[in-house]
C-alpha cells in the first residue's frame, strides 16, 4: 500500500472561529459540504473572538469567522483583514438558575438585570477571555454603571460551555449566546431568564486575512471559504441547522 500524499498549502484552509460555532455543531454541519465540494480541508481552531482576530493578527489563520463587530472593524480598518462579510445572526441571553433569585425572569432590559444581579449579590460567571461574549458582557456592566467584583463575581477565563457547566454547578448566572446554550441545555439545567433586548444582537462575520501583510496565507482558499458560506446554499444550510428542532443561527448575507 501507498501512503496517501500529504495535503499541499493550498489544500488547507486555516480557521480560526469562536467557541459557540463549534461547540453549537454548526460547523461540524456546514463544513463537510464545502469540503467535498472544494476539495480544501478546513482546519478550525475555536477560541475566544479576541484570541480568534490576534491569530489572523499574527498570520497564523488564512480566515476568522466572528462575532464582535467593533473588533471587527478595527481588524480590517487596520489592515489585517480583507473581504468582510455578513454571514448569519443570533442573539444573547442570560441563563441562570431557575429558582432565579435575583429575580430578573422575564425581563427585556438586559441592564438593568444586571443591575438586579449585582444588588442581589447573586453569583455571576463571566467568560472573562475577550471574546465576543465577554466583550458585551462588559459593555452591559458599565451601561449599569456598575463594576463587578467580590466573591460574587467569577472571572473564568474559559469557553462559553466549560462558564455554562460552572454556572449550573454554581447555581450562577451567565451571559451566553443562544447557540451554545442551546447545546448544554439539558446538561446544565440552566434556565433562560432574559432575551429579546435589541441590545443583545449578536451578528457574526468572516473576514479573510491580508495577504498584503502575510504573503504565507492561503488567500485563495479563504476567499472560496467566504464566497461559499455566504452563497445561497450554505445560507439555506444554516438556516435548516435545527438541533433539537430549534433554530440557532439565522443566515444574514447579502442577497
Amino acid at each position: 500500500m501507498f501512503a496517501s500524499p500529504p495535503l499541499l498549502a493550498q489544500d488547507v484552509i486555516r480557521l480560526s472561529t469562536t467557541t459557540s460555532t463549534e461547540n453549537s455543531g454548526l460547523l461540524r454541519h456546514l463544513l463537510p459540504a464545502f469540503e467535498a465540494k472544494s476539495g480544501i480541508k478546513v482546519n478550525v481552531i475555536s477560541v475566544g473572538t479576541g484570541k480568534a482576530l490576534e491569530l489572523g493578527k499574527n498570520g497564523d489563520v488564512d480566515v476568522t469567522l466572528v462575532h464582535a463587530r467593533q473588533l471587527e472593524d478595527r481588524f480590517v480598518a487596520e489592515g489585517w483583514g480583507i473581504a468582510r462579510a455578513d454571514v448569519m445572526y443570533n442573539d444573547f441571553l442570560v441563563v441562570g438558575p431557575p429558582s432565579d433569585p435575583a429575580k430578573v425572569r422575564g425581563s427585556k432590559d438586559v441592564v438593568a438585570a444586571f443591575a438586579k444581579i449585582a444588588a442581589s449579590r447573586a453569583r455571576f460567571i463571566s467568560r472573562g477571555d475577550n471574546s465576543g461574549t465577554d466583550l458585551m458582557e462588559k459593555g452591559y456592566w458599565q451601561a449599569a454603571g456598575i463594576k463587578p467584583a467580590g466573591a460574587s463575581y467569577v472571572s473564568a477565563g474559559l469557553g462559553m460551555g466549560e462558564v455554562l457547566n460552572m454556572a449550573a454547578e454554581m447555581r450562577a448566572y451567565t451571559l451566553t449566546d443562544r447557540a451554545t446554550y442551546g447545546a448544554y441545555k439539558a446538561k446544565t439545567g440552566l434556565a433562560i431568564l432574559v432575551e429579546g433586548d435589541k441590545r443583545m444582537f449578536n451578528p457574526y462575520g468572516i473576514i479573510a486575512v491580508n495577504p498584503a501583510r502575510h504573503p504565507g496565507v492561503n488567500y485563495r482558499g479563504a476567499k472560496q471559504l467566504i464566497e461559499w458560506i455566504t452563497s445561497p446554499e450554505a445560507q439555506a444550510r444554516i438556516a435548516a441547522f435545527k438541533p433539537a428542532g430549534e433554530q440557532l443561527f439565522f443566515p444574514s448575507a447579502a442577497k
